[in-house]
């Protein structure tokens, strides 16, 4: 049997929790609205938007392509995430699935959950992520991490 190293496919689940002092109805927005979910998740210094598409309802879609920057570890290389939002039960959760992609070669695919509970000063967002990562896709403690700086770009967002 494999070590988890030697692993073509890694399983991983994931939960960050974290409290906003914004009402329930504020942070879903942050999530709801694409202007405001392109400024705290798509937007970033170490790459271009190519593209951010979002339809913000059962069914329909969220579509970004990047391109990374010179000084980062994949300078000039392409990145999509391409997903669907399965659950929307406004102001309360989210669940969506995606596809990462590194050029043509798949890297990860994600279920998402985000739950928005009430909390006595404002709002706790639980974010559950479970994925499936193949070769190149920097691994579990990269995804985890790249979330928990959007969780920060998030309440940079909902500071203003």
């Amino acid at each position: 049997m494999k070590t988890t190293e030697e692993r073509s496919i890694i399983h991983n689940t994931f939960v960050i929790e974290r409290n906003f002092r914004a009402t329930q109805e504020r942070v879903f927005s942050a999530f709801a609205d694409p202007a405001k979910k392109r400024r705290w998740f798509a937007e970033g210094h170490h790459h271009e938007i190519e593209r951010y598409e979002m339809d913000f309802r059962v069914g329909g879609t969220e579509s970004s392509l990047y391109r990374f920057k010179e000084g980062t570890p994949f300078p000039g290389a392409t990145l999509a995430n391409d997903g669907n939002f399965l659950e929307i039960v406004r102001d309360q959760r989210i669940v969506a699935a995606s596809r990462m992609t590194m050029g043509d070669k798949v890297i990860s695919i994600s279920l998402v959950t985000f739950e928005f509970l009430p909390a006595d000063e404002g709002t706790n967002l639980i974010l559950t992520h479970q994925g499936v990562f193949y070769e190149g896709s920097g691994g579990t403690k990269m995804r985890e991490e790249g979330w928990r700086t959007l969780i920060e770009h998030l309440a940079a967002e909902l500071s203003h």
